[in-house]
């Protein structure tokens, strides 16, 4: 089992930390932080909760103006990247928004290799003229780091952060943030676009399909843009986006030996198998299936699973798939009658039960 991210904030990465707070601030008490870090509340807070504490106690053992504070944290960053430099971050968020032109540029220094669109956020529901302004101005920048920061920060959905319910509503100034990237030579920066218009897709489909209308076909890195963009639309069957990506015509596919477990026990697989054919090559086709979970209230929740997205040069294709039924942190499953749907192209062509069991029987 891979190690909680939590973890990442160990002993010796603290210890690291105040060592080198040390070499670049004389009055700092490396032992003191090193215990106030650890305290009785440690042991219980998650990733992000372990992040704010390391933040907080910075502040308090670093007793200086928040530019001072700042002076020394770019020169202890440079030392720290990824996921656990992030608590940099984290102290902007926390103790930059009443200054808001040094956050800004502490922010462009800590996203190096490590991104700042957590901390953003909050500046863009204090600021939001400002901090948008500001992010257009990334996004034409030489640095591919600051460019991800422009569209990434103003994801309407962004995961594990505060969402921003204004560009839920309305995506307008982050679409103008898109268009200034849609383009851009960077794979890394072209994920935060795709990803930045699934988000706005959840809220406001149409927008995102006027945008796939009007850029698919021109390159492609585009295509794939739109392709990556549309895939929450996709997985719901979205008739319009489906036709877009000539992914609308499925009347002369057949669905045959379609062959599953009728009874599935906690812990173990549910195995399938199915074959398409046709009189003619299948071509473009993309095929899913769906599982309606049993859930402690007796209803139904249907998850979609991706199979196949392509074009297929052939009259006839086998598919073989399982599905686990093993517990997890983000999925609890309930005893009883489950069902199975198989999709082409957004279109529900068979759907089947089957009993999932507890592994004592």
């Amino acid at each position: 089992m891979a190690e909680q991210l939590k973890f990442l904030y160990s002993k010796s990465y603290i210890e690291k930390l105040a060592f080198d707070i040390k070499k670049n601030y004389d009055n700092f008490d490396p032992k003191a932080f090193v215990n106030s870090i650890f305290d009785t509340s440690w042991r219980n807070l998650e990733l992000k909760q372990r992040m704010r504490h390391i933040a907080i106690t910075l502040n308090k053992y670093l007793p200086l103006s928040y530019k001072k504070q700042l002076e020394i944290l770019k020169e202890v960053k440079k030392d720290f990247t990824g996921l656990e430099a992030m608590i940099f971050q984290d102290f902007v968020e926390v103790f930059g928004l009443d200054d808001f032109d040094e956050s800004m540029k502490a922010l462009e220094v800590f996203t190096q290799d490590a991104s700042s669109e957590f901390a953003i956020r909050q500046f863009i529901l204090k600021y939001e003229e400002q901090t948008m302004n500001q992010m257009k101005i990334w996004a034409k920048s030489k640095n591919e780091h600051l460019r991800r920061l422009s569209s990434e920060g103003c994801r309407p959905r962004l995961p594990w952060a505060i969402s921003l319910p204004l560009f839920k509503q309305n995506p307008t100034k982050a679409l103008e943030i898109i268009e200034l990237l849609k383009n851009d030579k960077s794979l890394y920066v072209r994920k935060s676009v795709a990803n930045n218009l699934n988000d706005i897709s959840k809220d406001n489909p149409q927008l995102v399909i006027k945008f796939v209308k009007e850029n698919l076909g021109s390159t492609k890195e585009l295509d794939w843009i739109c392709k990556h963009a549309s895939r929450t639309l996709l997985k719901k069957g979205d008739k319009q986006i489906l036709e877009l990506f000539n992914f609308d015509k499925s009347h002369h596919i057949n669905l045959i030996d379609f062959c599953y477990d009728k009874s599935v026990k906690i812990d173990e697989n549910l195995s399938f198998s199915f074959e398409i054919n046709s009189d003619e090559n299948i071509g473009n086709i993309r095929v899913e299936y769906v599982i309606y979970y049993l859930k402690s209230n007796n209803i139904h929740n249907k998850k979609v699973f991706m199979i196949s997205q392509n074009e297929i040069k052939s009259s006839s294709k086998k598919f073989t798939k399982k599905q686990s039924f093993k517990n997890m942190t983000t999925r609890k499953h309930y005893l009883g009658k489950h069902f199975i749907a198989i999709l082409i192209n957004g279109e529900e062509i068979l759907k089947e039960e089957f009993y999932l069991n507890d592994t004592s029987n």
